[in-house]
């Protein structure tokens, strides 16, 4: 069993950073692939990044290439991403996910989430 902590989030103003976090409670963290998707009120949950298990492939969604930057930090059991350049549109309910198959999914386990609020 994997559990995800999401923290970080909050409200920032247009052009702003935010740094969020996944801590994740599992003793085989390498062996996951982990990912960061969104739901902003009314839409469906998008992806947003994904890290592979060895961190040495990643993968964004247009909407945020060269704005945010997914990592992972193995001997903490951490997720990260960094939000640069955050727009209103951004605004959304973070989820981190994990999955032992490649970073396109299915993915398995879920956080519970962190907002994050973008102000024009």
């Amino acid at each position: 069993q994997v559990q995800l902590v999401e923290s970080g989030g909050g409200l920032v103003q247009a052009g702003g950073s935010l740094r969020l976090s996944c801590a994740a409670s599992v003793h085989t963290f390498n062996n996951y692939a982990m990912g960061w998707f969104r739901q902003a009120p009314g839409k469906e949950r998008e992806f947003v990044a994904a890290v592979s298990s060895s961190g040495g492939s990643t993968v964004y969604a247009d909407s945020v290439k060269g704005r945010f930057t997914i990592s992972r930090r193995s001997a903490k059991n951490t997720l990260y991403l960094q939000m640069n350049s955050l727009k209103p549109e951004d605004t959304a309910v973070y989820y981190c996910a994990a999955t032992r198959g490649v970073v396109s999914g299915p993915y398995d386990y879920w956080g519970q989430g962190t907002q994050v609020t973008v102000s024009s």
